[in-house]
Parts: C-alpha cells; sequence; structure tokens
C-alpha cells in the first residue's frame, strides 16, 4: 500500500472517530435536554395537582361548612319548637305535680 493511500486510511479514520465522537456529544446533550424537559413537566404537573386538589379541599370545606350552617338552623328551629310545646304544658306539669304531691 502506497504512503498516500496509508495516508487516507488514516484521515478516514480519523475522521470517523471524530464523527463518532461528535455524534455521541450529541447524543448525550439530547438526553439531557430530554430529561430536564421531562422534570419540568413533571413539575409542572405536580404543581397544577396540587393547586387543583388544594381548590377542591377548599370547595369541600365550604360546602361542609355551608352545610354544618344549615343543619344547625335545622335543629335550632326543632329546639326552638320543643322549648315552646314545652312552655306550653308547663302550667298543666306543675298543676299535676303540686296535685300528687300535695293531693289536692
Amino acid at each position: 500500500m502506497s504512503l498516500e493511500a496509508i495516508k487516507k486510511v488514516t484521515e478516514s479514520e480519523e475522521q470517523a472517530r471524530t464523527a463518532l465522537a461528535q455524534a455521541q456529544a450529541e447524543a448525550k446533550r439530547m438526553v439531557a435536554d430530554a430529561r430536564r424537559d421531562g422534570e419540568a413537566r413533571l413539575a409542572a404537573a405536580l404543581e397544577q395537582a396540587a393547586a387543583a386538589s388544594k381548590a377542591e379541599m377548599e370547595q369541600a370545606q365550604a360546602r361542609a361548612a355551608e352545610h354544618a350552617r344549615q343543619v344547625e338552623a335545622e335543629v335550632r328551629t326543632a329546639c326552638d319548637a320543643l322549648k315552646a310545646e314545652a312552655r306550653k304544658r308547663l302550667p298543666n306539669a306543675a298543676d299535676l305535680i303540686v296535685e300528687r304531691v300535695v293531693g289536692v
């Protein structure tokens, strides 16, 4: 093989090594970029999910508070009705007690 042919083969091998090194570096860069992009998207999705969860929790708490107010109002109304009925019966109850104790 001539010196010129050996030189061309050596140059071709060097070019191939350079191209391979560049391709490997580009592949590493692409993987790193993809990883960063994936991590950023994951972080954004987690943040969005946390915000949605917080909003849903706040709405649930508001609904629970409103329900509690409604139940309290209904119970208060029922208690007032029972108290009014008890007040109506109080004179009769007092008369009954006196009658049994005194025997009148």
